[in-house]
């Protein structure tokens, strides 16, 4: 029997080997973080193979940006939208969809003959991701009892952290040894799968009526968050005038707060802001803005300081980068004890300000760094930076009723798309500002420094955040406040 014919036979004996009931509850994790990580890996994939499609096209690659901006843009309209949904319909039932729709958009993309059909799909494709992502974290929600939820959000921040370092190797290797449509096609089978697992071992969660859409609220925040997305996308870019830009970002904010003042005004909003008088949620969405922008800033500098600031391949650039996602995997297991040793409230500020340090430290190589020396470093930034995004996944939702979950998550997965195109935009005016400053022309390995250490200051400031914390903020959940009341049983003891 050859290799792949052995290990797909012991996939098969593993499921069949599983009861048809979800009684496995350590599945479900897996499950979603499988379906998590498509969608991260396609949102940065696609970067890398841009010229070759123009090519393929016959368009200009500056003008298949839109291919990016449009599944940013529909992820930003339609995450609002998913909390409602799932409520109507039933978490499970719109999970398991929303990844047929991804599906179907990835199969569209690869068969596009046009830069319109391109766009659609990835329209289509980002419609499915807005409701893939809060609705998966929801079913997780759902489907975990607190006292396991961070070890299980620990499996959903890997994804999170492995997207954006995979998607530029693999996006580069698929198009130089094949066809750049198998960037998207490489979807089909992991989201038929992920179907059919769902399906399969995830307990359906009923639907129920409430309140009617907001569509006033929708068309407001969405429209809004719209109008943000694309501006942090132009920032640095100088695609749009600097004019159309400002206005893109003003009109933004304005419509944003056009909709705080609105949704004021009575219950049944499309983003419940009430969630924000919850203290553990508050702080989970404020601070963990912060601190996602400077982490969106830190995917965009860092392979763009290994190939044009150090003179590295691409090849060379990712497998510099894939380490940090080793650190993440190693992560997961430690979580658990380490929550349960520390609680969230100290853990969240010492990461945040030794994640500052990391951060100095990467703005600090050179292109004569020891190779070794780098790794070790994105090693363990990579795990402390995982340990970060846990606690601040767990915590958010750790005080939240039953009953107010879905609005949750919504609101959290709205705040992070936001989050990560600020950093994004940050990232990209540093190196600009740097430029400029020093009147340079071409990028050097001086703007990369100043360009990390201003993210490392944005990165420390997310621990003013975490400070206003209560000591045992979200103890139901990490178990901290039962290790300080309770004596260390003896035989863990010895």
């Amino acid at each position: 029997m050859r290799p792949v014919e052995f290990l797909l036979y012991r996939v098969a004996r593993f499921f069949r080997s599983m009861p048809a009931h979800p009684a496995r509850p350590r599945l479900v994790p897996l499950i979603i973080a499988c379906a998590l990580f498509m969608e991260n890996l396609d949102s940065t994939i696609i970067a890398t193979a841009l010229p070759q499609i123009a090519r393929a096209l016959g368009e200009d690659p500056l003008h298949l940006s839109l291919a990016i901006t449009a599944y940013l843009l529909s992820l930003a309209v339609f995450i609002p939208l998913s909390g409602w949904i799932a409520d109507r319909y039933g978490a499970k039932r719109v999970f398991r969809y929303a990844i047929l729709l991804f599906t179907l958009g990835s199969a569209l993309c690869g068969l596009s003959q046009s830069m319109l059909g391109l766009v659609v799909a990835r329209v289509l494709q980002g419609l499915g991701g807005a409701m893939m992502v809060p609705v998966g974290r929801l079913v997780l929600l759902r489907n975990t009892p607190k006292a396991e939820l961070v070890a299980a959000m620990s499996w959903l921040t890997i994804p999170a952290l492995l997207g954006p370092i995979l998607g530029p190797p693999v996006g580069g290797f698929i198009v130089t040894y094949a066809s750049w449509r198998w960037i998207f096609f490489i979807n089909l089978p992991i989201g038929l799968i992920g179907f059919w697992l769902v399906t399969r071992y995830i307990d359906e969660i009923p639907g129920r009526r409430g309140a009617p859409l907001d569509w006033r609220g929708w068309l407001l925040l969405g429209s809004g968050l719209a109008l943000l997305v694309s501006g942090f996308e132009q920032l640095g870019k100088h695609i749009a005038s600097n004019v159309a830009v400002t206005a893109m970002l003003l009109l933004g904010a304005a419509l944003l707060g056009a909709y705080v003042l609105y949704a004021r005004g009575g219950r049944g909003r499309i983003l419940d802001l009430g969630l924000l008088r919850i203290p553990s949620f508050r702080t989970s969405v404020g601070g963990g803005t912060v601190y996602r922008a400077s982490i969106g800033a830190y995917t965009l500098l860092m392979p763009l300081m290994l190939q044009l600031g150090f003179g590295f391949s691409a090849a060379a650039s990712g497998t510099t980068t894939f380490v940090s996602a080793i650190g993440a995997v190693a992560m997961k297991t430690a979580a658990p004890r380490i929550v349960r040793r520390f609680g969230f409230r100290p853990l969240l500020i010492g990461d945040a300000l030794l994640s500052a340090a990391f951060v100095v430290g990467i703005g600090l190589f050179t292109a004569t760094t020891p190779r070794a020396l780098m790794l070790g470093w994105l090693l363990a930034y990579g795990f402390f930076r995982s340990l970060q995004f846990t606690c601040i996944n767990t915590l958010g939702f750790a005080d939240v009723p039953e009953t107010r979950m879905s609005q949750a998550t919504s609101f959290s997965s709205t705040a992070q798309q936001l989050a990560l195109s600020l950093g994004v935009g940050l990232g990209s005016q540093l190196l600009n500002s740097s430029l400029a400053l020093r009147g340079g022309l071409v990028l050097e390995t001086i703007d990369f420094r100043h360009a990390f250490f201003g993210v490392a200051l944005v990165c420390a400031a997310s621990a003013l955040s975490f400070r206003r914390l209560h000591a045992d903020a979200g103890s139901a959940v990490s178990g901290h406040a039962r290790v300080a009341a309770e004596p260390e049983p003896a035989e863990q003891r010895n």
